[in-house]
């Protein structure tokens, strides 16, 4: 692979994605699944039509810009969570690229060739767990959520968080040199937790530490 191109796969891979389910605002029939960065949402927001990225030509597009198929946005809702949106769409037309009138057309009578299960890998199902994490620290602190202990953690500000995450940090080299494995993943498992704390405080992203590790890869 050339440099040119391992550095625009290295670019596309940090693009954040969010699942997009879109629905008829007065039917409520599920239309479509896409996933939006912040960029087309963005767009999405200042046009009042969807645009979503195309994962496979690594761009952002306009929902019916070519095929007349326009959605009309009504309202967008998300997730408990903030990593899903709901969006209801006034849809001029087809939604699906087959010309049926929602892509959810066919009914599921056994596990068939047409299901695709390894679209998302191990790597990414992990990748995914730190980030709900880092969302559910966020959210408490954000909330001021009174009998969480990451608020509570918070309130007593920054040297505690340090000092909590250096015991945490002892707590894995004793394990390693002393106890069986499992006791190390819980060790490893409270370290990594109040390390999200320290980085939610200090507002540091998984975003940027991922881009760092990425732009040391060989």
């Amino acid at each position: 692979m050339k440099a040119n191109d391992r550095a625009k796969k290295d670019k596309d891979s940090r693009v954040g994605l969010m699942p997009a389910i879109i629905q008829d605002y007065k039917s409520g029939e599920v239309l479509m699944l896409a996933y939006m960065s912040k960029e087309s949402l963005k767009k999405s927001l200042e046009t009042g039509t969807t645009w979503f990225w195309s994962r496979s030509r690594k761009k952002l597009w306009n929902k019916g810009e070519t095929s007349g198929n326009v959605q009309k946005i009504k309202n967008i809702k998300y997730d408990c969570y903030g990593n899903a949106l709901l969006i209801s769409v006034e849809q001029i037309g087809n939604a699906c690229h087959t010309g049926n009138r929602s892509c959810f057309y066919r009914f599921l009578k056994d596990i068939g060739k047409d299901l695709d299960f390894s679209r998302y890998s191990k790597e990414k199902r992990q990748d995914n767990i730190l980030e709900e994490l880092y969302k559910v620290v966020d959210s408490r602190i954000k909330n001021k959520t009174s009998d969480s202990y990451t608020y509570n953690l918070h309130k007593k500000g920054l040297d505690e968080i340090i000092k909590k995450f250096g015991e945490e940090s002892m707590e894995v080299i004793l394990s390693a040199k002393h106890q069986k494995k499992q006791e190390m993943i819980n060790e490893i498992a409270d370290t990594l937790y109040h390390l999200i704390v320290l980085m939610v405080e200090k507002k540091v992203t998984l975003e940027e530490v991922f881009g760092e590790l990425k732009s040391r890869r060989r």
